[in-house]
């Protein structure tokens, strides 16, 4: 029997095309209120949306033959995706089908905040005629400061060098070569905010980036500073945006994502020198088209042959696989987590070395969740079929290499993250209680099962650390669930990591790190 797919919001009519194509049999049915919707959806093994359709943990539950969901575009917040996920639902997206519109839009703005065309325009038809009126300036050697430089902000790169401007970039995921490559020039955030004429940003939303240009940071901007936001709401602070709009620390703005959409009222809202979009970064007929077959393409070949591309929630293996793979996959994912949390300087080289019967495994797809792990403290929508490519876009060399068992395990993974800086490696290896264990940070042993919050500290090996450690924290309440400990040698380097309940507190932090011989203390979450 055919499988079956819904088409619940308006796509493209070539997808239906690549369905048939592919034998699945198509519905297309939208505009349906979520109780049509959910008296319907258990007779489908797959579910074709935009950002229309609500896919929620209540519609699961009547979705009883569902396989697959798939998301015409990059967002996924209108899935539920841990109920997807516990229903062993396949949540895809098509994380690349927008990119260039997305780029192009920013690339309208900032002409459109140069030349001032949405106000002219609306001074011309009303039967003005205010030439002195509109006074522009040229983007020929300007300054283009991106922050953010993946996939759209590379591409953002490439058109401003068109342009004849000079183009510098923030991203710490981004390597000296892969600039090089782009033609762009790395630099850190506050020479950014000095250089720039216009900034324009292509970052994800992350608690790092969140406000990245804040009233302090914008008050770091050369005055008469032009800013384009076609990523994300909330990477800007509106208030304080409008602010220096009133004072003129900043010339212009050109948004296209807010805070709160849809945007009735917004702060920017009024000002003579905003120019405001409502989410238009994907709105072209060709990347519509893009992501339909896209998603088409990838429905199809999951639920005809049992490929999965650009899942958000699973790795890219076969049903048989993984049973196996399941445990070193969240080892491996795990291992990666913790380096991410403790890797601050942009990462030039990861290399994960599998040992033992893991490295007869589908290792790609480890590395794959490794990768992701290891990026997502800072990328917060990497997946582990994206990381790879993530990873790529960024100029990070991903390495695997496999051997025998060295150890006295049988199965072992080894992380190592090399920066400019600094090269740090970390290893575990999952029990045959099928739980993944840390045993190895920077050559030292320990043995500690990953949990929800752990706290990691790095101190000099001397008598009474640990009983004022421990007591610091019983002082402000933190529960130690569990106690994992190693050293290099007597009087050297030591690790602490300690399973806690609940988040460590930043304030405890800061008290731990200050105790005498304490070189590192970070909260870490998994």
């Amino acid at each position: 029997m055919a499988p079956r797919v819904l088409i619940s919001d308006k796509l493209s009519p070539a997808a239906v095309a690549i369905f048939k194509a592919q034998g699945v049999d198509v519905d297309v049915k939208p505009g349906l209120d979520k109780d049509e919707l959910a008296k319907i959806i258990g007779d489908y093994d797959g579910l074709a949306i935009r950002s229309a359709t609500k896919v929620t943990a209540k519609l699961l539950d009547h979705a009883k033959k569902l396989k697959v969901v798939g998301r015409a575009g990059i967002g996924v917040d209108n899935v539920d995706i841990p109920a997807a996920t516990a229903k062993g639902v396949i949540v895809m997206n098509t994380p690349f089908g927008n990119s260039i519109t997305t780029a192009e839009h920013a690339i309208a703005l900032m002409f459109a905040l140069a030349r001032q065309l949405p106000a002219a325009d609306a001074s011309t038809q009303a039967g003005k005629w205010e030439k002195n009126r509109f006074m522009g300036v040229e983007l020929t050697g300007k300054t283009l400061g991106i922050i953010g430089c993946g996939n759209i902000g590379s591409i953002v790169a490439s058109r401003g060098l068109g342009l004849k401007m000079r183009v510098i970039a923030f991203d710490p995921f981004l390597s000296a070569e892969r600039a090089g490559e782009l033609g762009v020039e790395k630099v850190e955030l506050d020479a950014l905010l000095k250089r720039a004429d216009f900034i324009t940003l292509h970052t994800p939303m992350t608690t790092q980036t969140k406000n990245i240009l804040s009233a302090e940071n914008l008050a770091k901007t050369k005055k008469g500073v032009r800013i384009i936001n076609c990523a994300r709401g909330g990477l800007v602070d509106e208030i304080a945006l409008r602010a220096a709009l009133d004072s003129g620390q900043v010339a212009g703005a050109a948004f296209d994502v807010f805070v709160e959409e849809p945007a009735t009222a917004n702060p920017l809202f009024g000002h003579p020198n905003v120019v405001a979009t409502p989410h238009l970064g994907a709105s072209t007929s060709e990347a519509q088209e893009n992501v339909a077959l896209q998603v088409a393409e990838q429905m199809s070949d999951y639920l005809v042959r049992g490929a999965i591309t650009n899942a958000v929630n699973f790795p890219s293996i076969t049903a048989e696989e993984a049973p196996k793979l399941k445990p070193f996959i969240a080892l491996a994912e795990g291992l990666g987590s913790f380096a991410g949390q403790l890797t601050d300087d942009p990462i030039e080289k990861v290399t994960i070395t599998y040992e033992g019967g893991v490295a007869g495994l589908k290792t790609k797809a480890l590395t794959s969740a490794a990768i992701a792990g290891l990026l997502r403290p800072s990328l917060s929508d990497v997946n582990v079929v994206s990381a790879p490519a993530v990873a790529a876009q960024r100029g990070i060399v991903v390495e695997e290499a496999t051997r025998a068992a060295r150890s006295d395990y049988e199965s072992f993974i080894t992380l190592t993250v090399t920066t400019a800086k600094q090269q740090r490696a970390v290893g575990g290896t999952v029990f045959h209680d099928g739980k993944p264990r840390i045993l190895s940070i920077k050559g030292i042993k320990v043995d500690a099962e990953f949990t929800p919050s752990m706290i990691y500290v790095t101190n000099e090996d001397k008598p009474g650390f640990i009983g004022r450690f421990a007591s610091l924290l019983g002082e402000a309440g933190v529960n130690i669930a569990t106690f994992a400990l190693g050293r290099d040698q007597e009087g050297g380097s030591a690790i602490a990591l300690v399973s806690i309940d609940g988040p460590a507190p930043d304030a405890v932090l800061a008290k731990v790190a200050k105790l005498p011989g304490v070189k590192q203390a970070k909260g870490l979450k998994f």
